[in-house]
Parts: structure tokens; C-alpha cells; sequence
């Protein structure tokens, strides 16, 4: 998978996925194509084609897209003298117990970063199984995710989960000095105000065209922050970014001596993105004619895709967290109609009857109940 199509997948997401542009709002790309990406090796059809359409990319890339995944765990050792950067992923596969599994789907879970098979009580026990699926990504995400799946969204129709978890933690190559960071003013939509602002004066990759000054500052492992800043405000210049602009204002970006000032900040985010994928043409996968034959001869459907994200920059670095978690349940269980009330407050008649025969046992007619209490 091209990292062009991958960076389109994002944007187009992104723009389907974010609040309103006056308001901070963090996600992960990486975890949610992770989370797809188990997603699509678990299904059929149409289904597959739909979700490999939304990632960006046709029936043949399954295995590009884990190509990229698995690239971008391949991080540089750290410069002498840091810290080396620290990288955690996790795809697990959650299952009840009694849910039949292929066994070619789960030799291809293998083949994932830090993928897995585990057992959680989702139709004994979903409060437990939530609880157990929280806790791996509470381990995973360093306690920066203590719950991605909140109370009510496992119910004991549930069987499966796809989940992905990610952290992240790496330093600058030149951190910034800690005693040059000041409050200094930050133009937000609802005002100017006073913010910790980083400071620092070196060479660092810059370019200015398209309306965007645009800033990489390299960190260990071989990663680097990216920040695109507008001439004009967010709110106009974001929509109209995509995948052929980031690329063209990275590809412009040269080596030159600046005086940077940036805020420290964190981010923060948290979506279900039912609707987003929707947009994306991703819509078989929640009904009834989804295909998940290729995990289990059982029909499944998503119920919900949930995500949350965070990200924290200061002098010294960066650490991020996300998580992403595909809900699957049974068919049959989802797609039961609504009961139809019977409610019987007047007379009525009353058989016992011999089901192969026909023959009656006892005939009642019910006008006025009435109970002894006996028995």
C-alpha cells in the first residue's frame, strides 16, 4: 500500500471524523487502519471490497496494508546518549468461547504486529469480558486508554472484538531547553489567551507555499512531528488539504535555520465511526448482509467501531496512545424484530392440546380469573 493512499485514507476520514474546526480533536490513523485491516482479512465479498475501498486500497493490497503496519513498527535505535524510543502494539482478536474460529483467519492474525487470540466471557458475562478487554488496553496504551469500551456497549449478543492498541513515546533528537518555555499569547477561535510555548533556534526542515509554513522536527527512532500551519485561518484552509498537498508541502520542506516557537499541548479524541466509514462506502459490515465467513461460519455484523486517542507533546517529546475496537455480535441476535405485545386483559379461551394428534386435552373459556392459591 502506497503511503499516498494511506495519507488519503486518513484525510478523508479526518474531514468525515473531526468536530467542527474550532475544537482540539486527536485520532490515530495507524490504529484504526490496524483495526480495518484485521477487519477486511475477517471478511468476504462485499464486505471486503467495502472496507478495503475506505482504507484506500483493492482486493490485492491486504497484504500491502500490513506491509506499512509492520514498516512502521521498525524504529531506529536512539542517538547516543537518548532514550530509545518506545513503541507498544497490540492486535488481538477477543472471541467467546464458543464461537467456532478458521483456522487459516487465525494463522493470518500471526502475521500482525503483537497479534493475538484470546478468550473473553461474552455471553456468560460481558460486564467481565468489557472489563478484561479494557484492562490489555490500560496495559498496552501505559493507562493512557483506561477504557475504550464503555458500560452497555457488550451485551451477551456480543461474541467477538477486533481490537487494536498502540503506544508511543519518543524523544526530540535536540529536545527543547525547558527554561526558554513562557506563557506567551495563542490566537484560538474564542479568543487570544496565554499558553506554555516551547522556544528554540536551530536548523530545521521549513518550506512556505500554498498558503501553509510548514515545520518537521526530527525525533528518535527515525519518526518526525510535521506542523502545518496556515496563512489564513484553520477553519478554510483545513477542508481543502489533501493527500497531494501534504505530500507536495513535505517534499518542499529544506533544511534551514529558524526560530521556532511552539505550544506544549495534549490532545485528546474519541469517536465511534459507524458514520465516517459510512461516508467512506464501508456500510456492509453493519447489516445483515455482512460477510465475516472467512473468521467464523457463524454470521456476524459490526456493531460499532469505537476509538480514542491521545497525544501529549512537551520539550523533551512526544508520547501517543490509541485504540480502536470493531464490536461484532451474532446475527440472529441483532436482527430479532421487535416483540409483538399480546396483552391478555379479557375473556379468552384456554387449550391443552396433543401436538401430533390435535387432540384436546382440556378446553377453557376465561371470563372472570380467578386463583385458590393452591399448588
Amino acid at each position: 500500500m502506497a503511503a499516498s493512499n494511506h495519507v488519503d485514507f486518513s484525510l478523508s476520514l479526518h474531514h468525515r471524523l473531526a468536530p467542527a474546526t474550532d475544537r482540539d480533536f486527536c485520532w490515530s490513523p495507524y490504529s484504526v487502519a490496524s483495526a480495518l485491516g484485521l477487519a477486511a482479512a475477517a471478511a468476504g465479498g462485499r464486505t471486503r471490497q467495502e472496507i478495503l475501498g475506505a482504507l484506500r486500497a483493492s482486493d490485492d493490497d491486504l497484504t500491502d496494508i500490513l506491509g506499512l503496519l509492520k514498516g512502521a513498527t521498525e524504529l531506529d535505535e536512539a542517538g547516543a546518549g537518548a532514550e530509545d524510543p518506545v513503541l507498544a502494539v497490540a492486535n488481538t482478536l477477543w472471541a467467546e468461547g464458543q464461537l467456532p474460529l478458521e483456522d487459516s483467519y487465525v494463522r493470518k492474525l500471526s502475521d500482525w504486529p503483537g497479534g493475538a487470540v484470546r478468550g473473553a466471557p461474552f455471553r456468560t458475562a460481558p460486564e467481565q469480558a468489557r472489563q478484561e478487554i479494557n484492562a490489555d488496553v490500560a496495559r498496552t496504551t501505559r493507562d493512557l486508554i483506561p477504557e475504550l469500551i464503555a458500560p452497555g456497549m457488550v451485551d451477551s449478543d456480543t461474541v467477538a472484538a477486533l481490537v487494536n492498541a498502540l503506544y508511543l513515546k519518543t524523544s526530540w533528537t535536540e529536545a527543547f531547553d525547558e527554561q526558554a518555555t513562557r506563557d506567551l499569547p495563542f490566537h484560538a477561535p474564542e479568543g487570544t489567551r496565554e499558553v506554555p510555548t516551547m522556544r528554540v533556534t536551530r536548523g530545521l526542515g521549513y518550506a512556505a507555499r500554498d498558503g501553509w509554513q510548514v515545520v518537521t522536527l526530527p525525533a528518535e527512532g527515525g519518526l518526525e512531528a510535521v506542523v502545518l500551519l496556515p496563512d489564513d485561518g484553520l477553519a478554510q484552509a483545513e477542508p481543502r488539504l489533501d493527500a497531494a498537498r501534504i505530500e507536495a508541502l513535505v517534499s518542499a520542506t529544506r533544511q534551514q535555520r529558524l526560530d521556532l516557537s511552539m505550544p506544549k499541548f495534549e490532545a485528546t479524541g474519541e469517536a465511534e465511526l459507524q458514520g465516517a466509514l459510512g461516508e467512506l462506502g464501508a456500510r456492509t459490515l453493519f447489516t445483515p448482509d455482512a460477510d465475516f465467513a472467512p473468521l467464523t461460519p457463524h454470521p456476524l455484523r459490526v456493531s460499532a467501531v469505537l476509538h480514542q486517542s491521545v497525544l501529549r507533546v512537551d520539550e523533551s517529546g512526544f508520547e501517543g496512545a490509541a485504540a480502536t475496537a470493531v464490536m461484532m455480535r451474532l446475527m440472529a441476535a441483532v436482527d430479532e424484530p421487535d416483540p409483538i405485545r399480546v396483552e391478555v386483559n379479557r375473556p379468552f379461551l384456554f387449550l391443552v392440546r396433543h401436538r401430533e394428534t390435535g387432540a384436546l386435552h382440556f378446553l377453557a373459556r376465561v371470563v372472570a380469573p380467578s386463583w385458590s392459591g393452591r399448588g
